[in-house]
């Protein structure tokens, strides 16, 4: 396994979750150095997230997901890390698979956690979300990806140091992974599976539209990099 590893922790509202989900990141990756983003939670959940993980970044209002990721990143990289896994605080990423995860750096520079979304217990508008917006990813990026939503990544520190993603949003998420591949970086898919049930900050609508707006503009060509 790379080391050192950081592992970056958006939260937003995550407090009836987050204590278990570091709880059984620690007992899976016993080594690594947890960041905690804070995105404007509204549920009185910042003591816990500064209990809980080893660093703290705060942010007073909502910034979205793509903002937390970036803040993550770049303290991940002053903190020396070789590797870096982001990982959802709301509770539907098995922390059993991080191992796994993590190792597959050994083979690629981009490890995405890929969900079974042939499973009954995918709900059926999220599967056929993701199928669409996946199969355009691979389209404009020429990569592998076969799910671009995933929260569930690894990266090593060369990736997060060349590759600068735009968007604040979700939106972000697949506008790294288009420029990554576009910039020679591999990727794989590791499965994982998900618990479904907690409830999902990903708007339906205004955050699929942007995704759909950064696959266009790559597809155009309007982003001159």
């Amino acid at each position: 396994m790379i080391e050192p590893l950081v592992v970056i922790l958006p939260c937003y509202n995550a407090g009836p979750s987050l204590e278990k989900v570091v709880k059984d990141l620690r007992a899976h990756l016993p080594k690594a150095f947890i960041i905690g983003v804070d995105d404007g939670s509204t549920d009185g959940s910042r003591p816990l997230i500064k209990k809980v993980c080893d660093q703290v970044i705060v942010f007073e209002k909502n910034k979205g997901k793509g903002m937390a990721l970036r803040a993550g990143f770049a303290m991940a990289l002053e903190k020396g890390a070789a590797a870096v896994l982001t990982i959802d605080s709301d509770g539907q990423h098995d922390a059993a698979f991080a191992p796994s995860i993590v190792n597959a750096l050994d083979r690629a520079d981009i490890v995405i956690g890929t969900r079974d979304f042939a499973g009954e217990a995918v709900p059926k508008h999220r599967r056929i979300a993701n199928i669409i917006s996946s199969a355009a990813t691979r389209a404009v990026s020429g990569g592998r990806v076969r799910d671009s939503q995933s929260g569930y990544r690894a990266f090593k520190a060369e990736v997060l140091r060349k590759v600068d993603a735009k968007g604040d949003r979700y939106e972000f998420e697949t506008d790294f992974i288009i420029l990554a591949a576009r910039m020679g970086f591999t990727s794989v898919n590791v499965p994982i599976s998900t618990i479904y049930g907690s409830p999902s900050y990903f708007n339906e609508f205004s955050d699929a539209w942007l995704v759909i707006k950064v696959l266009w503009r790559h597809k155009a060509g309007i982003f001159n990099r």
